[in-house]
């Protein structure tokens, strides 16, 4: 088990930057694939971007490419979303969450933070 808290979401103007980061407990992060998942209201949990292992792979939704970027700090236990060029379709609450193996699919990732809100205002 592990266990996945995220941090950094808050109330940004369109175009603003933020920056979101997950930390995790446990010995056995590196061996985790990562994503980042985000949820609207009223509307499906989607993929938002996932790293491999040793960050060596990564990939993006259509929506958020070259806008966002995802990294993971495998020593300090802890994934980031940089998020740039921000935009109100933005909006949602975000969620980190780690998978046995590369996957984008949601169905995937068996462990799951308690979300953090992102907010961008018109």
């Amino acid at each position: 088990q592990v266990h996945l808290v995220e941090s950094g979401g808050g109330l940004v103007q369109a175009g603003g930057s933020l920056r979101l980061s997950c930390a995790a407990s446990g010995r056995t992060f590196s061996s985790y694939v990562m994503g980042w998942f985000r949820q609207a209201p009223g509307k499906e949990r989607e993929f938002v971007a996932s790293i491999s292992r040793a960050g060596l792979r990564t990939d993006y939704a259509d929506s958020v490419k070259g806008r966002f970027t995802i990294s993971r700090d495998n020593a300090k236990n802890t994934v980031y979303l940089q998020m740039s060029s921000l935009k109100p379709e933005d909006t949602a609450v975000h969620y980190c969450a780690a998978a046995d193996q590369y996957t984008i699919a949601p169905t995937a990732y068996h462990y799951w933070g308690q979300g953090t809100q992102v907010t961008v205002s018109s």
